[in-house]
């Protein structure tokens, strides 16, 4: 499977998320911005998971080894859930240390900077969330897929933090002038408590990949084009078995034919296996499909 495109897709992210990263942290730490300086950090934890994103894409355009013979497609959700993870862990970090920040009084920062830095990240996050986005629908990429959530997670951010900060320059010049400092701190308390569901979704459905949890519409599809089959057929019965790892979709079928079918041969068979395998979809290195016959009701 050639995943080269994909490889390329994924350094491009990983060149803007790293510059965006480090001018967030920079630029947080210049005008003392916690919310910036979180925004900054959690775009450099993400280059991290998605430069090990690359690897696995490497990794599954090979074809299998004596170890892992099935190939690598099972690397795909124990990224996204290592993805998951840390980035939830990044989000309960950022949500103790502005608690932290509201206790202890807060603190002025020059908000007039801070939201031209926000709109101008949201701009180039959410324009990134859009290419990534189109990229993964035309090349079918999961990987690319949580790049471009990424990419969403980080405007959302930066837009939120336009905001907040457009409104505490307000404030300054009020008779809410002493809400002011806690402006930051609470922004930054919101959008931890906030971001912390979109890893968390992620996590969930990846750990469904990982114990083999058979996908509902994969699953149906595969029992709605076997019940035609057994009707076109004659068929006695049948069983069937799906998983998905990661863009791979495991199918193993058992079907229980009449005693006396299959006098044609082989070819007869392979027909039948044909025509299932097409109206399942197009054919390709992630679908592992298996089609067994018997007449032994026992061994399916």
């Amino acid at each position: 499977m050639d995943t080269t495109r994909e490889q390329q897709l994924l350094r491009i992210s990983i060149g803007v998320t790293l510059l965006v990263g480090l001018a967030g942290i920079a630029f947080g730490l210049w005008i003392r911005s916690q919310s910036i300086v979180f925004d900054g950090f959690y775009s450099v934890v993400d280059v991290a998971m998605t430069a090990v994103a690359l690897i696995v894409s490497k990794l599954v355009s090979r074809e299998g080894s004596r170890r892992f013979q099935f190939g690598y497609w099972h690397l795909e959700p124990i990224v996204a859930a290592f993805n998951g993870i840390v980035l939830s862990l990044a989000c309960a970090y950022a949500f103790i240390d502005a608690t932290r920040g509201l206790l202890s009084g807060g603190h002025l920062i020059d908000f007039g900077p801070g939201a031209f830095y926000a709109l101008v990240t949201s701009i180039v996050s959410l324009g990134m969330c859009v290419f990534m986005r189109r990229r993964a629908r035309e090349l079918d990429s999961e990987l690319l897929r949580i790049d471009s959530r990424g990419w969403l997670v980080g405007g959302a951010l930066s837009i939120a933090l336009a905001v907040s900060f457009l409104a505490a320059s307000l404030l300054s010049g009020s008779r809410f002038a002493g809400l002011a400092p806690y402006a930051d701190p609470f922004v930054l308390a919101v959008l931890s408590f906030a971001l912390v569901f979109v890893p968390a979704r992620s996590i969930a459905q990846a750990v469904r990949e990982i114990m083999q949890v058979a996908p509902a519409d994969l699953d149906a599809e595969v029992r709605r084009i076997m019940t035609e089959t057994m009707t076109r057929y004659g068929f006695l019965t049948y069983s069937s078995y799906v998983i998905k790892a990661g863009r791979a979709r495991f199918i193993e079928i058992h079907i229980v034919t009449p005693p006396d079918f299959g006098q044609s041969g082989v070819a007869e068979l392979d027909a039948i296996r044909q025509d299932i395998g097409d109206r399942l979809g197009e054919a390709g290195p992630q679908r592992w499909l298996t089609i067994a016959f018997t007449a032994r009701p026992e061994w399916i």
